[in-house]
C-alpha cells in the first residue's frame, strides 16, 4: 500500500492580531497575518486496506482522539473512501504556544490522504473540509502567507516583502501552556480594536503590532495577581517575564496569537546575532521566575508551505 514519510507540519506564526469585535455567538472577531515558520512537526503516513485509522505516537503523548485522527476520519467520511492509514507523529512545535502546532499537524493529514488515497480533491474543497476542525486548518492548507479576517476562516494570501524572508527570528516559549479561551475570556482584553489595512501592515511589517496595547499581549501586562481566567500566577509572570527579556535582548518582543510563545525580530547587523542559537535564546530566561522547561527557537519565514503542490487550487 502507498506511503509518505517524513511530512513537515509547519508551525505558524501571528505577526500580529488585534481584536476588533464579537459576534453574538461570542466567537471573536479577529485580524492578522499568518506566516509559516521552518519549525516542524514530521509525520509518516502509510495507507491501510480495512477502514481502520490509527495513530502512533513516535515521542510525545498525544490525546486519544487529536486532530490528526479527525481530520482522517471526517475526510474518510465525506469521500466514501474504503482505505484507512496508520499515523505516525514525531512531535517537535509545542502545544499551548500560539504555534497552531495541532492544526497544521491535521492539514498535513489532509493533504497527504488526499494523494494517497487516490482522492486528488483540489484545494477548496479540502479548505472547506478544514474549517470543521478548527479556524486555523484551513490556513495550513491553504499553504501561503496570509492576511487572515473574521474568526480566522477569511484568508486573503500576500506577498512578503523578502525583508520577512530573510530576517531570522528569536522564539522563546515559557513552560505555561496556554489555553486560548484563557486570554479570550480576559476581562482585560480589548475587543474594539481600530480596523487595520494591508498597506499600513506592509509600510513596517517587522514593526507592525509592536508594543500594541491592543493586542492580546496586553491581558499579561496587568499585575500579576490579575492573570487571565484558566491560568495561574506563575503562567502571568512567566508571559510577562519572556515579554520582558525579548524586548530587552531584541527591542521588538511581541506574542504570537493568544502565547505563550514571544517573539521577536532579529537585527543581522548586530555581532551578537551572527551565531545566535536556540540555546542562546532559551538561555535568556535562566533568571526568570521558573528558570526550567523554558524552549528557545530561532526561526525563518517560509515562503510556502513544503507541501502546498499536493493539493493545487482550481483556476479561476
Amino acid at each position: 500500500m502507498p506511503s509518505l514519510h517524513h511530512l513537515p507540519a509547519p508551525a505558524k506564526l501571528n505577526l500580529f492580531l488585534h481584536v476588533t469585535g464579537r459576534r453574538a455567538d461570542g466567537y471573536h472577531l479577529l485580524q492578522s497575518v499568518f506566516v509559516l515558520l521552518d519549525w516542524h512537526d514530521t509525520l509518516h503516513i502509510d495507507t491501510r486496506d480495512d477502514g481502520q485509522l490509527l495513530r502512533h505516537d513516535l515521542n510525545v503523548a498525544l490525546p486519544p482522539d487529536d486532530l490528526c485522527l479527525r481530520a482522517a476520519r471526517l475526510l474518510q467520511r465525506d469521500s466514501g473512501t474504503p482505505l484507512g492509514c496508520d499515523i505516525r507523529i514525531h512531535k517537535a512545535v509545542p502545544w499551548g504556544a500560539g504555534l497552531g502546532g495541532g492544526s497544521s499537524d491535521a492539514a498535513t493529514v489532509l493533504l497527504v490522504l488526499n494523494q494517497l488515497w487516490g482522492l486528488h480533491w483540489p484545494g477548496e474543497r479540502l479548505e472547506a473540509l478544514a474549517l470543521q476542525l478548527g479556524a486555523d486548518v484551513p490556513f495550513f492548507v491553504r499553504g501561503l502567507p496570509a492576511w487572515v479576517e473574521g474568526v480566522g476562516e477569511q484568508i486573503t494570501p500576500i506577498a512578503l516583502p523578502p525583508a520577512l524572508l530573510n530576517t531570522p527570528l528569536a522564539l522563546l516559549k515559557p513552560p505555561a501552556a496556554i489555553p486560548t479561551s484563557a486570554i479570550f475570556g480576559s476581562p482585560l482584553l480589548k475587543r474594539d480594536t481600530p480596523r487595520a489595512t494591508v498597506a499600513a501592515f506592509l509600510a513596517a511589517p517587522m514593526r507592525y503590532g509592536h508594543n500594541d496595547l491592543q493586542e492580546p499581549a496586553q491581558a499579561w501586562r496587568a499585575p500579576f495577581d490579575v492573570a487571565p481566567p484558566d491560568t495561574t500566577v506563575s503562567d502571568g509572570r512567566d508571559v510577562t517575564h519572556a515579554l520582558g527579556v525579548m524586548q530587552a535582548r531584541f527591542g521588538n518582543s511581541r506574542m504570537t496569537g493568544s502565547g505563550s510563545t514571544v517573539f521577536a525580530w532579529v537585527d543581522g547587523n548586530n555581532p551578537l546575532d551572527s551565531t545566535l542559537s536556540a540555546d542562546d535564546v532559551t538561555a535568556l530566561a535562566e533568571a526568570g521566575p521558573h528558570g526550567d522547561h523554558w524552549v528557545g527557537r530561532v526561526c525563518r519565514v517560509l515562503p510556502q508551505h513544503p507541501l502546498l503542490d499536493l493539493a493545487p487550487r482550481t483556476a479561476a
